[in-house]
């Protein structure tokens, strides 16, 4: 698969202020961590597996191409950078999964004779309700 120690390499980070409420604490610290992440600059990935990255993270990306995320979960900002690497890495696994190919089965002549049988009954229950013929 992609060597991870490699791509945390090439992985650039940005310490910025966090948001929201937290008093004075939040208003001192930069525990917001920003990772930003470049598929085709990157050597330990193949065309393959950069052309799958564009394709299943193209709404993850901008318009350069950037992978950009960022983790404010924390307090401290190695907690933050660390469940961001963590994050990123598991997205970038998702998106190089290969799906296995789809093989074509048909359903046996049991499960057919069983859905028929199925309709069958359920035509049958249909027609019992209808009003009687006055003729």
């Amino acid at each position: 698969m992609v060597d991870k120690e490699r791509i945390v390499q090439e992985l650039t980070f940005k310490a910025v202020r966090s948001s929201g409420a937290g008093g004075q604490h939040v208003n001192k610290v930069a525990s917001k961590v920003e990772l930003t992440f470049d598929p085709a600059t990157s050597a330990s990935l193949t065309e393959d597996e950069k052309t799958r990255i564009y394709k299943k993270l193209e709404n993850r990306l901008t318009k350069e191409g950037i992978m950009i995320m960022h983790c404010e979960d924390g307090r401290s900002q190695h907690k933050n950078k660390e469940l961001v690497v963590k994050r990123f890495l598991a997205m970038l696994e998702r998106a190089l999964k290969v799906p296995k190919k789809r093989k074509k089965t048909k359903p046996s002549k049991a499960a057919v004779e069983k859905r028929l049988k199925a309709k069958r009954k359920s035509a049958q229950k249909k027609v019992s309700r209808r009003k009687p013929d006055t003729e």
